[in-house]
C-alpha cells in the first residue's frame, strides 16, 4: 500500500465477488485513517480494479500523513 505517481495503490486479498473486495478496501482505508467505514464511499469503479473513493470529513494533508506521504501528493 502506498502512493505511486500520485495514486494510492492498495492490494486487497478478498475476491471480487458480491462486493467483498470493495468492502475489504473500505475496511483497510477505515483502519488506516481511523474513521468509520460509513465515511468512505466508492464513487467510481464499483466493478473495476480502479476506484475513486470519497473520504468524508478529512483534509488532504490528513490522508497523506496516514499513508506516510507527509502532507502532499508524493
Amino acid at each position: 500500500m502506498g502512493f505511486r505517481e500520485g495514486v494510492l495503490w492498495v492490494k486487497v486479498s478478498a475476491p471480487p465477488i458480491e462486493g467483498r473486495a470493495n468492502e475489504r478496501l473500505r475496511e483497510i482505508l477505515a483502519e488506516r485513517l481511523s474513521i468509520p467505514k460509513g465515511r468512505i464511499k466508492i464513487v467510481k469503479g464499483i466493478t473495476s480494479r480502479n476506484k475513486e473513493v470519497e473520504l468524508e470529513g478529512l483534509k488532504e494533508d490528513e490522508i497523506f500523513r496516514a499513508f506516510g506521504s507527509g502532507d502532499k501528493i508524493p
